[in-house]
């Protein structure tokens, strides 16, 4: 049975330092036409909620036409400064944020209009503390930073999840241009449920944490694969140390160090000290920006 690579504190150095070149070309030429659409877009939104609320001074005479709409709920939210995630309104305000519901109890409806009243940005919205009506520069100067805010977290988002979707896809292709088999997604509580030796399967339960790949190797171990792109070095400590080397840990204290082989692929910014930790907590590490290593030590494990 083939030992997994441990990669020295130099080889883990030379990948670092590829893979965060590789990030800061990505981003040099990521296209300004993304931020501007979205930036359009959110325009429109925010002057549709300042119209529907008559610049905020009539939220409560027009809630239910604004809370059940989903592009205007999403300006509301960032009225707040700073803006208020639907998960933290659904906290905050005790509430149910499908239009059925809101519809349905007027009091809670109420309570969602209050949080938002609470941490309204009175930088941006001067007048409503002031209880006038807006200048129009003033008018203006909120709309244009309330787009701009909700534009910046658009990319923002987008950014994280289409650099996860594209590197799953890369890690799909290259096992199957090395000659494994993709079969269904599925929930393996007992090994004889995982993907058989040179079948892998994408988005599966092994034991009680998910993983992106599931991966059946030729001499019956089982490798778990996350895929990772940190955006900052920040940022790795969560999706590195504190979600994948924390699933590792879990998947070889339920089935066993000798059936299962955590792997995370990644690629972005990461610190050289995570890297090391993960690594010593039982999680093998592989780059996006080289997957021939990791097919070639899934050839191996025969």
């Amino acid at each position: 049975m083939i030992e997994v690579p441990r990669w020295t504190e130099e080889q883990l150095t030379n990948g670092l330092v590829k893979a965060q070149a590789l990030f800061r070309q990505e981003r040099m030429e990521e296209p300004l036409e993304a931020y501007l659409e979205a930036f359009e877009q959110y325009q429109g939104t925010v002057e549709d909620l300042l119209e529907a609320s008559v610049d905020l001074a009539q939220l409560d005479q027009h809630s239910l036409d604004i809370l059940t709409n989903a592009d205007l709920l999403k300006a509301f939210r960032y009225l707040t400064g700073p803006p208020v995630s639907e998960d933290d309104l659904k906290v905050l305000a005790e509430a149910v944020l499908s239009p059925s519901r809101l519809k349905a109890d007027q009091e809670m409806a109420a309570r969602v209009l209050q949080v938002v009243r609470l941490g309204l940005d009175r930088r941006r919205f001067v007048w409503v503390a002031e209880n006038r009506e807006p200048s129009e520069e003033e008018r203006k100067a909120a709309v244009l930073a309330s787009a701009a805010l909700m534009a910046s977290s658009h990319v923002s988002t987008s950014r994280r999840s289409e650099g996860k979707n594209q590197q799953e896809l890369l890690v799909e292709e290259a096992l199957l241009a090395n000659g494994l088999t993709k079969v269904d997604t599925r929930e393996v509580d007992t090994f004889n449920k995982a993907p058989n030796p040179g079948q892998f399967c994408r988005e599966s339960l092994l034991g009680i944490r998910k993983a992106d790949f599931l991966v059946g190797l030729w001499d019956q171990r089982v490798m778990p694969i996350e895929c990772k792109v940190s955006n900052s070095s920040t940022n790795s400590v969560k999706r590195l140390n504190n979600d994948a080397a924390v699933k590792a840990v879990e998947w070889t204290k339920q089935f066993g160090v000798l059936n299962v082989v955590p792997v995370a692929v990644l690629s972005g910014v990461y610190k050289l000290h995570n890297l090391i930790d993960a690594q010593q907590r039982g999680l093998t590490l592989f780059w996006a920006h080289d997957l021939d290593q990791l097919m070639a030590w899934i050839g191996q494990a025969r």
